[in-house]
């Protein structure tokens, strides 16, 4: 493993499974959410997110996590191994309510200062609909990497736990 792409829905664990992955491998560690944002929850313009990405992904040697569908496919292209935390959305739901109290009023670790913790309804829907809505692309795309690449998916805190004590 040199190109890790860790992707799931919101809550998940993407970026806390990424710091774990980083610690055991050493490879350098992207947090998308960090590249993304800027102070204030101000979004770069199109063209800047995906030379940004661009970028990122021609790099020998990283971990990546975060979703971003517009940069998916040329995250998907670049990695040699794709993990899907594909966990329950109880789980998922039951984390960012946590995520948002424990970081109430300042950022989180993987996410750009100046950014404050917040839950919106759209975001919530977001996942409790990713199931139905996000997954069956997902599952479609990591059926066509190449065989050259490796796509796991983690059903569980169990699964991840195994995967992460195998490393």
């Amino acid at each position: 493993m040199q190109r890790v792409l860790v992707i799931g829905s919101g809550g998940a664990g993407k970026s806390a499974f990424a710091c774990r992955l980083a610690e055991k491998t050493g490879l350098p560690l992207v947090h998308l959410d960090q590249l993304y944002w800027r102070p204030g929850w101000t979004e770069p313009s199109p063209d800047a997110w995906e030379a940004l990405v661009r970028r990122r992904v021609a790099e020998p040697r990283w971990i990546m996590d975060g979703n971003y569908g517009g940069t998916l496919e040329q995250r998907l292209a670049a990695c040699d191994t794709a993990i899907f935390l594909d966990l329950p959305r109880s789980v998922c739901v039951w984390r960012v309510i946590q995520r948002r109290i424990w970081f109430h009023g300042r950022s989180r670790p993987d996410m750009t200062a100046g950014c404050p913790e917040q839950l919106s309804l759209k975001y919530l829907w977001w996942i409790l609909t990713y199931p139905e809505r996000r997954r069956p692309g997902i599952i479609r795309r990591l059926k066509r990497l190449r065989q050259n690449q490796r796509a796991l998916i983690l059903l569980s805190t169990g699964e991840v736990e195994r995967f992460v004590a195998s490393l």
